[in-house]
């Protein structure tokens, strides 16, 4: 009530806040694509010759909005062209895609037109009337209790038009709550939000949507400042995505030319980069400098067949038994890596070794690197997840100095590659293991002094 108090009390005493169209009827310069292909989001007319955001709904996917916001009141028009069109608008999100899926931790507005989700003792589980929910990770409470205890606000009115018809929307963020009005009716709310600042992302997920007058009119921000946990990962604002999903434009085969972006074992797949184990490495056509990236990936298949690898100890060395043997582990051979600026010396591996994955396998079994430069690349914790689930490296390369995570783990520190070169493509290696990649964005750093 108090925080209620204050936004009417700003709203009185300041100058009106002008209203901002984040849709300019021409182009989507305000947006960036995050997961999806060019040919997803376009500008096209309605019947009345007015702008509109067109998307196809292939792939599965978002597009946010440049910059991130606070408090605000957006309001648009939107409609679906199928009877159970299904898509959404996510509120205060990070700038990238949760591990392994297409869609951002965010609070999720529901677009949608199918019936009513009804589960065996008669309750309603979701409608597509404008439900509010949390996703991959953000927080909120629901306005009114769920029938089955979801972080979900089912709509207490029935204002959505159907299929060829168009909807208003008006969704308040405010400190943490949010409202959506259907058709001039509030229908859906929650509180309690977190995060509660970031970006704005319409969602393709299947059918094809239409949107035009996107209009946000900001509301004055929280006193005090919002913390980090209450704000989305605005600091990676600047990662873009390093694939179309739904070709391989931008890579090529080792051995092929540069821009010949066909491949028989390489398949991009509704955004998966999906590849038999077959074949030779992919490569990036750009070549980068210092830069951070983001690279999700798990394992296909049956594997290789058991082999014995050997325990690697913080030092880099491998681990011995008391009668001086090496110490090994039978596993299910899995191999993979990224190689960093066009050099194989510099691969991050991915593997089912003890150590774990994230290990500079050049340098540290190089005979030539002092001890320091072969114990900082041998990963500090085995970070993996299980054989089939997603893995996240978060790569940050700056001159000679390698940092890295694995699901959310640092598992190489200020790790130093002598030699390593200054600029160079990127590489997703094949080493006779089945593997899929999603959600690999990249930005390029300053270079590091």
């Amino acid at each position: 009530m108090y925080a209620s108090l204050l936004t009417v009390a700003w709203l009185l005493a300041a100058p009106p806040v002008a209203p901002t169209a984040l849709f300019n009827g021409k182009d989507l310069s305000n947006w960036v694509n995050v997961n999806t292909s060019p040919s997803t989001w376009t500008v096209a007319q309605d019947e009345t010759g007015t702008p509109v955001i067109r998307c196809t709904g292939i792939p599965t996917g978002i597009l946010r909005t440049n910059d991130a916001y606070e408090n605000f009141v957006l309001e648009f028009d939107w409609k679906h062209l199928a009877e159970t069109g299904n898509a959404g608008l996510f509120v205060w999100s990070d700038p990238y895609c949760s591990t392994g899926v297409p869609f951002s931790r965010s609070v999720e507005v529901q677009i949608m037109l199918t019936p009513d989700n009804i589960d065996e003792q008669g309750r309603t589980r979701y409608t597509g009337q404008g439900d509010i929910f949390s996703i991959w990770g953000s927080k909120m409470t629901p306005d009114r209790p769920h029938p089955t205890g979801w972080e979900r606000c089912l709509p207490s009115a029935r204002m959505t038009k159907g299929a060829g018809e168009w909807n208003h929307y008006k969704v308040t963020c405010n400190n943490g709550d949010i409202k959506l009005a259907v058709n001039g009716t509030e229908v859906s709310g929650c509180s309690n939000t977190t995060p509660r600042k970031g970006f704005i992302c319409l969602e393709s997920e299947g059918s094809e949507i239409w949107f035009k007058n996107v209009v946000l009119t900001p509301l004055p921000s929280a006193s005090p400042a919002l913390s980090a946990s209450d704000t989305a990962d605005v600091d990676a604002a600047g990662l873009r995505p390093m694939f179309d999903a739904a070709t391989l434009a931008g890579w090529h085969e080792e051995g092929k030319k540069i821009g010949d972006a066909t491949s028989d074992h390489w398949k991009d797949s509704q955004g998966e980069i999906q590849f038999d184990g077959k074949g030779t490495n992919l490569w990036s056509d750009a070549e980068y400098g210092d830069f951070e990236m983001l690279v999700d990936w798990r394992w296909t298949g049956e594997g290789q067949g058991k082999m014995n690898r050997p325990f690697i100890g913080l030092d880099g060395k491998t681990v011995k038994n008391a009668d001086g043997s090496d110490k090994v582990i039978e596993v299910n051979e899995r191999d993979s890596g990224i190689y960093l600026r066009g050099n194989s010396k510099s691969q991050i591996n991915m593997w089912c070794w003890p150590c774990g994955s994230g290990e500079v396998y050049g340098y540290r079994t190089d005979s030539k690197m002092s001890a320091e430069v072969q114990a900082a690349c041998t990963p500090r914790v085995n970070a993996d997840n299980p054989v089939g689930q997603w893995n996240r490296f978060k790569i940050r390369m700056q001159g000679e100095v390698l940092n890295v995570w694995l699901n959310d783990k640092q598992v190489l520190v200020n790790a130093k590659l002598p030699g390593v070169p200054a600029r160079g493509p990127i590489a997703l290696q094949c080493h006779g293991s089945s593997i899929d990649f999603t959600n690999v964005m990249i930005r390029e750093l300053p270079a590091a002094r």
